[in-house]
């Protein structure tokens, strides 16, 4: 195992344990950082950690700017005294109330979202209106991923008119995501990323043109941002959110990034079923079973392993070196998505030195705190 992974005692780990190494954070951010050039560029997507304290480190590093994807992560945010919210979503429903009650909990907070229709639009100024709040609304552009927001051009810019003339909104600018951008290349991505972003500027520049405010354009992804940091428009803010954390599939696809995983997964092997096959204790309630069967996690230690069966709460391995393990010897597995592997569990175990230094809640795991 790399030395940067060693954990001196383990005996205090209950797993499957989310464990995260404090120096690689603390790169990561660093690394975030540097590629932006300056912090006041940045809008780290707070969805993978979903962690109080990172957000603070990422505060007192001169990272005032914050984004989420849930009013628990929104609520998160402003309890460690994050100022500015770009709660990246659309609102339906009891949403729209929410929003509400979040900006009268904290009338400090500059709360901004996303939408992509007419009826969204109208519903959220009405309620806020009524209640006499206003919050920043983002045109969500759509740059390709087909996933939410709607292409720049004339159906785009009668949205952002209807923002700009309700009660209630006022027009923050564009949410420009664009996560099916997975190039390999760094080049071929650049070339992709930039097509997209050229029509965006245009659409930007025709709506200020023709007297509209477009205050900030939010763009990229822990791939895209590094692209999206080489323009120089002051109006671009830099979201990227896997990266501080990181994981194997990031790690394999965008090796240029050099991001290296910062979380881990301690488990421990409960059965030898098999003279070929060890099982652990690491089933699909703690880690992301978005990635196919058998690409779950990485095991550094074990590269061999082939992962042949993966229940809720079991992991089985097949390798030619199960005879070297015993029920409660210990490994290390890397995710290969870290996201939602982080909702799964409770806390993170912190390390640092080597040495066990803290726990940290994942704060917003769950869809509501208070609100």
């Amino acid at each position: 195992m790399d030395p940067r992974y060693r954990i001196a005692d383990t005996s205090q780990i209950i797993s499957p344990a989310l464990v995260v190494f404090r120096e690689l954070l603390e790169d990561n951010l660093r690394r975030m950082i540097e590629i932006a050039k300056r912090p006041e560029r940045l809008r780290p997507h707070c969805k993978t950690h979903k962690t109080r304290e990172i957000a603070r480190m990422e505060l007192e590093l001169g990272i005032v700017k914050h984004k989420c994807a849930t009013f628990a992560e929104a609520e998160m945010l402003a309890s460690v005294g994050i100022k500015d919210i770009f709660l990246a979503y659309n609102l339906v429903g009891p949403n729209v109330r929410r929003a509400v009650a979040f900006v009268k909990q904290f009338p400090d907070v500059t709360l901004s979202v996303t939408a992509d229709h007419p009826r969204g639009i109208a519903s959220l100024g009405e309620a806020l209106d009524a209640a006499d709040r206003r919050v920043d609304v983002l045109l969500d552009i759509d740059v390709g991923q087909h996933r939410t927001g709607v292409p720049v051009g004339s159906q785009a810019a009668e949205l952002y008119r209807q923002i700009t003339a309700t009660r209630g909104l006022k027009p923050g600018g564009f949410h420009v995501y664009d996560g099916h951008q997975h190039q390999l290349s760094r080049d071929d991505r650049r070339v992709a990323v930039l097509a997209e972003f050229d029509k965006v500027r245009a659409f930007r520049d025709s709506l200020v043109a023709s007297g509209q405010s477009v205050p900030r354009m939010v763009c990229g992804g822990t791939a895209s941002f590094p692209i999206y940091a080489e323009i120089d428009d002051p109006t671009i803010e830099l979201s990227p959110g896997t990266c501080v954390l990181n994981d194997v599939g990031y790690s394999e696809h965008f090796p240029d990034l050099n991001f290296p995983p910062a979380a881990v997964i301690l488990t421990r092997v409960v059965s030898r079923p098999a003279a070929d096959r060890i099982t652990l204790d690491l089933g699909y309630k703690a880690v992301a079973s978005d990635p196919p069967a058998g690409q779950r996690v990485m095991f550094p230690d074990l590269p061999d392993a082939k992962q042949v069966l993966q229940n809720e709460e079991h992991l089985v391995l097949q390798t030619s070196r199960a005879n070297e393990f015993q029920p409660g010897d210990e490994l290390l597995a890397i995710p290969r998505h870290v996201c939602p592997t982080c909702a799964l569990h409770r806390a993170i175990f912190v390390i640092a030195g080597g040495e066990l230094v803290d726990q940290w809640e994942v704060a917003s795991r769950d869809r509501w705190l208070t609100i």
